[in-house]
Parts: C-alpha cells; sequence; structure tokens
C-alpha cells in the first residue's frame, strides 16, 4: 500500500514573500528627483485645490427686495 499524498487546498494560494531591501541613498536621490519634477508641484495644488472643494462654505443672506 502507498502512502497517500495530502491534496492541496485549491482555495489556499501557493504564495511566497521575499523580503525586498533598498539603499537609503537611492531612495533619497530619487525623492529629490521627485520632488525638483514639476510634477509633485501639480499634486501639491490639486490637493489644496480639493481641499477648498470641501471646505464649508459661508451662508449668504440677501437683502429683500422692496
Amino acid at each position: 500500500m502507498s502512502p497517500i499524498e495530502p491534496v492541496p487546498d485549491p482555495a489556499v494560494p501557493n504564495l511566497s514573500i521575499a523580503e525586498v531591501r533598498y539603499s537609503l541613498p537611492d531612495l533619497l536621490n530619487e525623492l529629490k528627483a521627485e520632488r525638483a519634477a514639476g510634477s509633485f508641484a501639480m499634486e501639491k495644488l490639486d490637493q489644496n485645490e480639493i481641499g477648498k472643494l470641501f471646505k464649508a462654505k459661508p451662508t449668504r443672506r440677501v437683502k429683500p427686495k422692496n
């Protein structure tokens, strides 16, 4: 009689997790380049504009016409 091998459960994917390490000087240089690029400034501008959309607007009262 041969030993019974367990059948892998199809609901559980066989994933392996790997650790990735990056060089700190490389990351800092990349960050410096991104901040110097115009797209970074546009992202900050967009955030300010989005914030303005959600800011509470004061209610205005109009004087009635006589």
